[in-house]
């Protein structure tokens, strides 16, 4: 019954999250009005609202108009109630679950808001950076860096909302500025933007809740996933003949061959970093104590 509740609950703030997603990037209130159709903007009946279940009563399309509903809703509904339902199970009835369910929120909305308009809002990064050292005053990070720092200066142990704090600092100053370091390089190498300052303020977030070693397998799995996922893209994109014609046309002005310029204009295509350092979050949240283990391993 436990694991029923906390399963619906995630649904419901699931169907919340959405909303989110879908206003935050446009200024718009996610209190007022009610969800409508975004074409006829009819009203959204209550029992067409259920999660999961009224997309698929609706098929998919609005009641009124038949206009496509995006399936995105009812994944990111499940999704939300699959990952409350883990948290669960992974940290039970405790401080520590509320702070990850919270965390958990956050990071979907900004994953999923990326990986759709290119956009990591300041209205959710901010507050989740305050809401990071509030909760880390009360469960800090599993990281240990405060409490070794605060020891050598002071010569005593700190308490243990000190230590949270202090820890959640630490997280937020190492991953920001590393990704901020990260993104300062790429862009002399290259030339060009690699990141926008909405994947520092990310960092900065994630660092508050994660601490200095959560933040940093944050960034490192994150960049591993987007490189890989890249890499993938781009030569599918290549091999599907993306862009053929604009390779052709510009190959006509002399400006390289067709293969060469398709290679090319396929290696511009960029994925949103934030998008896959919200999933590297979420799985250093879930399998960090295995990889911490490990990392503990490799220095000793």
């Amino acid at each position: 019954m436990v694991i029923a509740f906390i399963f619906v609950l995630g649904l419901v703030i699931g169907s919340f999250l959405n909303v989110c997603i879908l206003r935050i990037p446009g200024g718009i209130s996610i209190v007022a009005p009610a969800s409508r159709c975004p074409r006829c903007q009819t009203p959204i009946r209550w029992y067409d609202n259920v999660p999961v279940f009224g997309w698929l009563w609706l098929r998919g399309k609005c009641r009124t108009c038949g206009v496509p509903i995006s399936p995105m809703y009812p994944l990111v509904e499940l999704a939300t109630g699959l990952l409350f339902v883990a948290c669960y199970l992974e940290f039970g009835l405790t401080q520590t679950t509320v702070k990850w369910l919270f965390f958990t929120s956050l990071i979907i909305v900004l994953t999923i808001t990326d990986l759709r308009v290119r956009m990591l809002p300041d209205v959710v990064n901010w507050p989740g950076f305050v809401a990071g050292l509030f909760f880390s005053a009360f469960v800090p990070p599993n990281d240990g860096s405060a409490a070794y720092l605060y020891a050598a200066l002071f010569r005593r142990t700190p308490s243990r909302p000190v230590q949270g704090l202090l820890d959640a600092l630490l997280g937020a100053l190492f991953g920001s500025f590393l990704l901020w370091a990260v993104a300062a390089v790429y862009k002399r190498v290259r030339g060009r933007e690699g990141m926008g300052m909405g994947d520092v303020k990310m960092m900065a977030m994630v660092g508050a809740f994660l601490g200095t070693r959560g933040a940093f397998l944050t960034i490192m799995l994150g960049t591993l996933l987007g490189t890989l996922v890249g890499i993938t893209i781009i030569v599918i994109l290549y091999i599907a003949g993306w862009r053929h014609k604009l390779a052709e046309r510009a190959s006509r002005r002399g400006l390289g061959s067709v293969n060469a310029l398709r290679w090319a204009i396929a290696s511009l295509y960029q994925l949103p970093l934030g998008t896959f350092l919200g999933i590297a979050a979420l799985l250093v949240v879930y399998f960090g104590p295995t990889m911490f283990l490990h990392w503990s391993r490799l220095f000793t």
